[in-house]
């Protein structure tokens, strides 16, 4: 689904180099790397802060942590994302209440967010599903009407450009905590796990700061509860590299993007993704939604072709087995559970070259004319 060999031999110079001079300084927790990809992240998000930690679902959990919420508080989310989206709610005693999402774009449906809230809500979770945004200028206005706290989970969708009233603002930049991982398949990653937590806001950011060390502003003098969770020196030198690339890579997606859709235009029954008017997509993942055409059959077909694809997600949040105690299974999601039977995910990487696409296309081409 990516290319990360023949991603890292171009800027293989650079990342050896980089990786060299942190073994050299041996200052491998929190060191020089950390503070100058915090300050250039700052610059690129347009953001005031940003708290660097160990992992995606960290920062969600640290997120959360630092808004002061109390066990039983309820926090609105979609349940069509990656499970650590849902997971850090449970883990921290919240409920999570779940959210059906836009067929078009994957993301939560912001006009049934206000039939959700309850006197106990106190907090959205947008998740920029697969490159694209939540519609966030609706969902911030909810919030505001309802003294709610905003959470984007941004790990897909990382240098996306929304583009609001007053002009282009980043993704992750909108909420009152914005969030991302630096898992290696991300647009932005890093070699191993890594993540971050954005905000504009002054006291939340000295919260987090606080949280992500053990709970300490000065050091052995803890406030509060806190984790260890720490972006790690020679990973945050990768990620200073792969920062001033993050441009080209999304530009790079949006060429494979633009040439499945063009291809794919002429079948009825592939729907590709829709680009949303509010924002520019990145292309995280390249989704189609599938009618008439057997989704697992396909995916079966790709995999003897040696053609990976892959299906985000088969089982929504609402239905694992982690969420029973919570009777969400009930809860009726209709898209939600019309989109886990459709979906399929295409390779797409800043690494393809167009004999692969052809392949690809081709391929499945070949399966629906011998199927339809």
């Amino acid at each position: 689904m990516v290319d990360l060999i023949s991603q890292y031999q171009k800027i293989k110079p650079a990342v050896d180099a980089a990786i060299t001079g942190v073994m050299e300084t041996a200052q491998f927790i929190n060191g020089p790397e950390v503070k100058s990809f915090q300050s250039e992240l700052e610059t690129y998000l347009g953001v005031k802060h940003v708290i660097p930690c160990a992992n995606g679902t960290d920062a969600l959990q640290i997120a959360l942590m630092a808004l002061g919420l109390k066990p039983g508080d309820e926090v609105i989310t979609p349940s069509f994302t990656f499970i650590a989206t849902t997971e850090v709610v449970a883990l921290l005693g919240l409920k999570p209440i779940f959210v059906d999402v836009d067929v078009d774009t994957f993301c939560i449906d912001p006009s049934l967010i206000e039939a959700s809230i309850t006197p106990n809500t106190k907090a959205i979770v947008p998740v920029h599903l697969y490159g694209q945004a939540s519609n966030m200028e609706e969902i911030m206005a909810i919030a505001e009407k309802h003294n709610l706290h905003v959470i984007e989970d941004n790990a897909q969708a990382i240098g996306s450009d929304y583009h609001l009233a007053g002009g282009d603002v980043k993704t992750g930049s909108i909420g009152h905590v914005g969030c991302t991982s630096f898992f290696p398949s991300k647009n932005l990653g890093c070699y191993g796990d890594g993540g971050a937590i954005f905000t504009n806001d002054d006291q939340l950011a000295a919260e987090m700061r606080m949280i992500v060390n053990h709970g300490q502003s000065k050091r052995y003098y803890h406030d509060r509860v806190g984790v260890n969770s720490r972006l790690d020196s020679i990973q945050a030198a990768v990620l200073r590299i792969k920062l001033r690339e993050l441009d080209n890579y999304i530009e790079a997606r949006r060429k494979v993007a633009d040439y499945y859709d063009n291809f794919f235009a002429q079948f009825p029954g592939i729907k590709t993704p829709v680009r949303g008017k509010e924002s520019r997509h990145v292309f995280h993942q390249y989704t189609l939604t599938l009618e008439g055409i057997d989704r697992n059959d396909l995916n079966a077909y790709l995999a003897e072709k040696e053609i990976p694809s892959m299906i985000y997600y088969p089982v929504p949040a609402h239905k694992q087995e982690m969420f029973a105690s919570f009777g969400s299974a009930s809860t009726e999601l209709p898209v939600t559970d019309w989109l886990t039977e459709r979906v399929l995910s295409l390779p797409i990487h800043t690494e393809m070259e167009e004999e692969q696409l052809v392949f690809i296309c081709e391929s499945i081409a070949e399966f629906i004319n011998v199927h339809a």
